[in-house]
């Protein structure tokens, strides 16, 4: 294995295993610490935890347990992925696990870059934008467990890190790989150990992967990736697929403004059910009732529980926010896993803590990455009768439920 990587979540994790397979690389998702080793022919292991939102310990621990199996595959490199709008509190977790795994690394250069442009997210004067607006003022101020209200990357992160924070800005970005190792340089002499790096064009992405060649950690969103795999000899190539017939579902647990129009959009053509957390925590609703309704509906059915803001924090403020986020998790865990247990071929998942619960739930320890279905988001195959479409919230086109069936049911690609 070449390049390993840690995702501190379901859905960005294969939102990364998707970008390294376009680029040529081949890439496997494992959820979890795998108990073996990896198959000779991966080159890029992509460890999927479920790290976003835990208790920093918790996710430092489990950082470091994937850091260990990972250099235990022989990887040359390492990335850490979070989010492309950064999720996290002041507290963390992206500044205890950076820290952590540059201290593991000997690493005194760590690219920190969320930015992804294909999806909307550039990064310019160490600010970060989600299409023409800053991150706070996009919607994601409002996101239930990481609500992010400065979109000043280097403030955000600097109380999170062990380290002062420095910045490679665009203008030296443009000036190529050359100039921005030169300015990485720069910045961790003047004592900066993690160095946020403008970009707001691909080809800025592609210029930082040359400058990351032979840095031990890089961090960032799926789209500082984009430029690795050419540093170990890999060219694009298409990505093979097989599809699955059968039937078909989906669930959403993302609160995000592009999840609810999704919905909405989903809901002209197609049988919706709205679950609230309320019905969940009373036991009003149970998890057998709501899978026998997906398995009767006509058309792509999708039970979801993605509220407005002011819905969410009135749950919030009755049931506490982490009790109603784990009861929602494990109530859509268990919907999808009766759901296949009664011969489901195909699961369409929405945010990334519903993702990853719908993932473990589902006990699957490996997927293999398919076709980009949106920007960001692949197919995959989890089993031999089973695939399955993991979206972050705020990802996707207003169709992506009808187009993520219509990839994940495709005969070949």
């Amino acid at each position: 294995m070449l390049l390993g990587c840690i995702g501190d979540d379901f859905t960005g994790s294969s939102d990364l295993a998707n970008t390294l397979a376009k680029q040529g690389m081949r890439t496997v998702q494992y959820t979890g610490v795998p108990n073996a080793a990896a198959v000779p022919e991966v080159q890029a292991g992509v460890v999927a935890l479920k790290s976003r939102s835990i208790a920093v310990a918790e996710a430092v621990a489990q950082s470091r347990a994937a850091l260990d199996w990972l250099l235990d595959q022989g990887c040359e490199q390492i990335f850490f992925k979070y989010c492309s709008t950064f999720d996290s509190t002041a507290e963390g977790n992206i500044g205890p696990v950076a820290d952590a795994l540059a201290e593991a690394l000997t690493a005194h250069k760590v690219i920190v870059c969320p930015a992804f442009p294909g999806a909307g997210r550039s990064l310019y004067q160490g600010h970060l934008f989600v299409n023409d607006v800053l991150l706070n003022e996009s919607g994601l101020q409002d996101h239930p467990l990481t609500p992010m209200t400065d979109p000043d990357i280097r403030r955000w992160l600097a109380p999170q890190s062990a380290h002062t924070v420095g910045h490679v800005p665009a203008a030296d970005v443009f000036g190529g790989a050359a100039r921005i190792a030169d300015r990485l340089e720069e910045q961790n002499q003047a004592g900066h150990r993690l160095i946020v790096v403008d970009a707001i064009r691909d080809a800025d992405l592609l210029e930082i992967g040359k400058a990351a060649k032979g840095l031990p950690l890089i961090t960032g969103g799926s789209g500082v990736a984009l430029g690795l795999p050419a540093n170990f000899g890999c060219v694009p190539a298409p990505v093979p697929w097989t599809g699955q017939p059968g039937k078909a579902i989906a669930l959403s647990g993302s609160c995000s403004k592009a999840t609810r129009a999704q919905i909405v959009r989903h809901a002209q053509t197609n049988p919706t059910k709205e679950i609230t957390a309320a019905d969940v925590i009373d036991a009003r609703l149970l998890p057998a009732e709501v899978a026998i309704w997906l398995l009767e509906a006509e058309g792509l059915p999708l039970a979801y529980s993605s509220a407005d803001p002011a819905a969410v924090a009135k749950v919030q403020a009755q049931f506490g926010r982490q009790a109603a986020s784990e009861a929602l998790e494990h109530f859509f865990a268990e919907v999808a896993r009766l759901c296949v247990e009664r011969g489901v071929t195909r699961v369409i998942t929405a945010g990334g803590e519903t993702s990853g619960a719908i993932v473990e739930g589902l006990d699957l320890d490996a997927l293999e990455i398919g076709p980009e279905i949106d920007p960001g988001v692949p197919a995959l195959r989890a089993r031999p009768d089973l695939v399955v479409a993991l979206k972050s919230g705020n990802f996707g086109a207003e169709d992506f439920f009808t187009k993520a069936d219509h990839i994940l049911a495709r005969p070949h690609v």
